[in-house]
């Protein structure tokens, strides 16, 4: 009877820890291939980074990977899509902003 028990917590020890985050991966990156739009900035399988032109060509989606380079990949093949960059820096911190905040946590305290 132990056996069948332990042999049950094993089988969902190795689910919980490498069958379920697979199975998570694998529909998060389905979802991200169906919401491909053009002019999104992404990132292929193979590293290379491009803005797509078309997705609506079924299995396949053209990729610009510079300007009047255009090739055609299966969707499959984008892995992330590339999140905009804004022009604007964020501020920095300095040494005495880092002593103000210390000051008010001990004050706090």
């Amino acid at each position: 009877m132990y056996e069948l028990l332990f042999l049950v917590v094993i089988v969902f020890f190795f689910w919980l820890v490498l069958i379920r985050p697979q199975q998570r991966r694998a529909k998060a990156q389905l979802e991200l291939q169906r919401s491909l739009e053009a002019g999104q900035r992404v990132m292929l399988t193979s590293g290379v980074f491009g803005t797509l032109v078309d997705v609506e060509s079924g299995d396949n989606v053209a990729v610009e990977i510079a300007p009047g380079v255009v090739i055609e990949v299966v969707r499959g093949a984008v892995a992330v899509v590339v999140p905009e960059v804004t022009d604007e820096p964020e501020p920095a911190v300095t040494d005495a902003d880092a002593a103000v905040d210390l000051d008010k946590r001990a004050d706090e305290s």
